[in-house]
């Protein structure tokens, strides 16, 4: 999670938090207390933070103001089609809701989620959105998977004029005092204390036409979610040299080489990577991911790409590529050609 949580991201949605909390009578630096973030980056639409940042707003507002029934769910319900950028345009631009659903999980990276998305297309008559929050704080991650929820409904409606229901919601959460709330906003009642968040949906919603549906601005869309997510993914300072020096010296090379070829001690990088909120480990991770699309997407065979990367077998490759990205290898390079 800690390589997510470096990710720059658009003040957009950090402004939306800071609106909700104001109108619960919160001052302005209540909201923003600790995070970094100043009043001029939320009116600076060009200005990007760091997710973690954003969490921090997270927190504040539910340490203040936890005791309102469903906040996440007003929070949720505030992010319009507008909000999204370009990610937004991608989704609106796909020929039918199943591609949608495709490009907005592999794009996630640019939308606000903090959760872990994939799309499990089966070879029945249903699909599935899974998220998984585990990895996130136990104190915001209610929080975060009911905004979830409620975004996903309000742009849903925004899109089609009117809530276009799943056939089964299963949330990994408690049921509140307040389930009413969200039986209201979903239209299903949800199923509660699910290992992960379920929405499942059948293949006559899947297939219905995107009603903004083209080709040629969903291609450009798509290749600028694509360059948006290169750009934000890159380092700079000590990662950007230990990254450089995985790519040169290979992905499985050890923290006390890559130090040694930096000629610092392994203590003083461990220090530096520190100060930049990221470990030698998760910079590796990370590196070996962005390997492994590059590779992927100009048409390396999943067991060429495995063995390069130092994986035993094709297997355990697609096993850690499915943990990373929420799609299997394969998938990910149909999808990119």
């Amino acid at each position: 999670m800690t390589d997510r949580l470096n990710l720059p991201r658009s003040t957009m949605s950090a402004a939306l938090l800071v609106e909700l909390g104001t109108e619960h009578g919160l001052t302005l630096a209540q909201c923003l207390r600790g995070s970094g973030i100043t009043p001029a980056d939320l009116e600076n639409p060009r200005a990007e933070i760091r997710a973690r940042q954003e969490l921090h707003v997270v927190r504040n507002l539910v340490t203040a103001l936890g005791d309102i029934p469903g906040l996440g769910l007003q929070a949720g319900q505030r992010y319009h089609l507008y909000s999204h950028g370009i990610w937004a345009f991608a989704v609106l631009s796909s020929p039918t809701v199943r591609h949608a659903w495709r490009v907005g999980v592999e794009y996630m990276d640019i939308a606000y989620s903090f959760g872990r998305w994939r799309f499990d297309e089966h070879n029945g008559d249903t699909a599935v959105a899974v998220v998984d929050y585990s990895g996130l704080p136990d104190d915001v991650r209610t929080f975060l998977l009911e905004r979830d929820i409620a975004e996903l409904i309000t742009v849903d409606r925004e899109v089609f004029g009117a809530p276009v229901s799943p056939s089964m919601v299963e949330l990994s959460c408690p049921a509140p005092a307040y389930a009413d709330m969200f039986t209201e906003l979903i239209g299903v009642e949800p199923v509660y204390d699910a290992p992960v968040t379920r929405i499942t949906m059948t293949d006559e919603i899947l297939n219905l036409p995107m009603p903004q549906a083209n080709p040629h601005a969903a291609a450009v869309a798509e290749q600028q979610a694509v360059d948006i997510m290169q750009r934000r993914r890159e380092r700079q300072g000590t990662a950007a040299r230990v990254r450089a020096a995985l790519l040169t010296h290979g992905v499985a090379t050890s923290q006390e080489e890559i130090a040694a070829q930096l000629r610092m001690s392994v203590r003083t990088l461990r220090r530096r990577l520190d100060a930049e909120g990221i470990s030698f480990r998760d910079l590796a991770t990370e590196t070996r991911q962005l390997l492994a699309e590059e590779l992927l997407t100009i048409g390396t065979t999943v067991e060429d790409v495995a063995q390069r990367l130092g994986y035993a077998d094709a297997s355990s490759f697609t096993h850690a590529f499915t943990r990373w990205t929420g799609t299997t290898p394969g998938r990910f390079a149909r999808a990119r050609r």
